[in-house]
């Protein structure tokens, strides 16, 4: 298997660091970066393009990406 292949990430829905959807937590989980600091450009860009392109994309969003794996206990 080649390293671009390996590199690939299934993105997904989370359902362990979520608030609405899990989308900005699968990100940050993925990236390995804090899912509150997406949630926070996310808000940023919202407002920066007049919130319409960015809710509908996040809506769309929620709707065909899957839910990810159920969490561990």
């Amino acid at each position: 298997m080649n390293q671009m292949a390996r590199a690939m990430h299934k993105l997904y829905r989370s359902q362990t660091d979520q608030k609405a959807a899990g989308i900005c937590g699968s990100l940050g989980e993925i990236y390995h970066i804090d899912s509150n600091l997406i949630r926070l450009c996310l808000v940023f860009l919202t407002l920066v393009t007049h919130i319409l392109p960015m809710v509908i994309t996040y809506i769309i969003a929620w709707i065909i990406l899957p839910e990810g794996p159920p969490a561990k206990k």
